[in-house]
This record gives structure tokens, sequence and C-alpha cells, in this order.
């Protein structure tokens, strides 16, 4: 294999359902998350190491992966979920009914209308890219499987195509789907994105 492949999973669904999480509610995966995971990998296993979001909504998948592949774990905080500040654990209805236009302000621009004490974008994605970058270099040659969240995914986004944090909620990220980036002799580049299962063959 001709340089470094890191694919990232979404975690699966969790219980609760669809709701704001960020890193300050750690829901388990339902029943249906975790057949979304088993779904998505099936038996398609290239990767010889796999890191994960201490969150347990991935972390347990990943200690699942190891023990039925024989795969290596290690857990990066760096890798948590963006912090929502106020907006954790409630579901988009919950805070329109509490503050529509705070909710239409942050989907305009979630840069500069971030929900109180919510951590910023700009950290949120340096701590993706330095987290990113360590995989890169500690996994040098490897093929990789980061188990984490919408969130990071974007942020892993913004810093491999350099676009700006205010454009990262344009893209979606499905409960379990792929995205690839290679790091080769030309550099970082995505090589996929939010695919329900790894293609046929995959290295």
């Amino acid at each position: 294999m001709a340089g470094t492949l890191v694919d990232f999973i979404r975690h699966g669904e969790p219980v609760g359902g669809r709701r704001f999480r960020g890193h300050g509610v750690d829901d388990p995966l339902s029943d249906t998350g975790w057949q979304q995971m088993w779904d998505a990998v099936g038996d398609n296993v290239p990767w010889s190491q796999l890191v994960s979001s201490p969150m347990q909504r991935c972390h347990a998948f990943a200690v699942a992966l190891q023990e039925r592949y024989g795969l290596p774990v290690e857990v990066d905080t760096r890798f948590r979920e963006v912090g929502l500040g106020d907006w954790e654990g409630l579901s988009a209805e919950q805070i329109m009914a509490r503050d529509e236009a705070e909710y239409r302000a942050f989907y305009r621009d979630p840069q500069r209308n971030r929900p109180r004490g919510s951590e910023s974008l700009e950290s949120f994605g340096a701590r993706v890219a330095e987290a990113l970058e360590s995989v890169f270099s500690e996994y040098r040659g490897s093929h990789v499987l980061v188990i984490a969240h919408a969130g990071v995914i974007r942020a892993a986004l913004g810093y491999v195509l350099c676009s700006e944090p205010a454009s990262w909620y344009r893209a979606r990220i499905d409960n379990a789907a792929f995205t690839r980036f290679l790091c080769g002799r030309y550099g970082r580049k995505l090589e996929f994105h939010n695919r329900p299962r790894l293609p046929e063959g995959s290295a």
C-alpha cells in the first residue's frame, strides 16, 4: 500500500435517538446502532489498527472489533465530539421551542453563532487536525480505522480540504458511514465520503 489510509466511521444510533450530545452526554449505542455498525463493517476488516473516541458510543464498538478480530485499540481523547454547551442532550425540537432564532442562526453560521458554553470550532478543528496528524505519523504506511463522531469527521474534512469552519455543517454524515483519507507522496487527500460500506476489495 502506498501511503497511509485512515478510514473514519461515525458511530451508530445511540440510545435516546436524535439529539445534540457533544462530549457532555455519553449515551451508549442502541440495539439499532450496534446493528448499523456491524452491517457497515460486514466481513471486510482491512485495518491493522483501531483508534477510538473515548465516548462509549464509539469505544464500545472498538472493543467489540478488538475482541472479534484481535485488532489493537488506541483511545485518543482528541477525537471526542465537539462540546455543545447548553445544547447538550437536547433535540432540535426542544432547542427551537426554547429559541428558534438561536437554532436558525447556528445553521446559518455555526462558527460565529455557537450555543452558549460550547467549544469554538477553531479550537475543535485544531485538536482534530492534531489527532489526525498523529495517526498519519504514528501509523505511517498502515490502514487505520478511527471510530468517532459526525463533528469530528466534519473537522477532519475541513482540515484535509482546507475549508473554513463555517462550511463544515454542509457535509452530511450518516450513522455508521465511512470516510477515507490518504496521506501519500502528494500530501493528504479525501478518497471518499459518507459511504455505507467500504468498496469491495478495499485495501
